[in-house]
């Protein structure tokens, strides 16, 4: 399998309001970025879509760390989905993005792991900046 760094941060202009996510893909010394955004969202959710669409890109099973300074993302991943899935997802935010994340994540292995936001973690600024541009750019064809 081969090893992939998944960098990932979310950011929404109010809550809801217009949001945006920004994903690094690492394989060894290759990288892509992803961004995008949508007009009325949160920032849980965009948290999360980061992590899916850079799961999208994957072709093939792969070993995945997510970084990610995202509680939600990260304990959702590692600690209550499985929780979740046996409620059937009841009083659960966001169901539609982890039945998403779920599908997008069949045959990789993943591994997710928080990291402390604005804290000079050089991919996580960089994933932060991918995501409030596309949500100011968003924000900017509102007005």
């Amino acid at each position: 399998m081969k090893k992939i760094t998944l960098f990932s941060d979310g950011s929404a202009l109010g809550n809801p309001g217009p949001g945006g996510y920004g994903t690094i893909l690492r394989f060894g010394s290759k990288e892509r970025e992803i961004s995008g955004g949508e007009a009325h969202t949160t920032n849980n959710r965009m948290e999360l879509l980061a992590v899916i669409e850079g799961l999208k890109v994957l072709k093939e099973p792969c070993e995945v760390d997510i970084i990610s300074d995202s509680s939600y993302v990260v304990k959702g991943i590692n600690e209550w989905l499985t929780g979740w899935i046996k409620r059937d997802f009841k009083k659960v935010k966001n169901p539609d993005l982890w039945a998403e994340y779920i599908e997008v994540s069949k045959g990789h292995k993943i591994n997710a792991i928080w990291v402390r936001g604005h804290n000079g973690h050089i991919e996580n600024e960089r994933c932060d900046i991918l995501a409030k541009t596309e949500a100011l750019k968003i924000k900017e064809a509102q007005n």
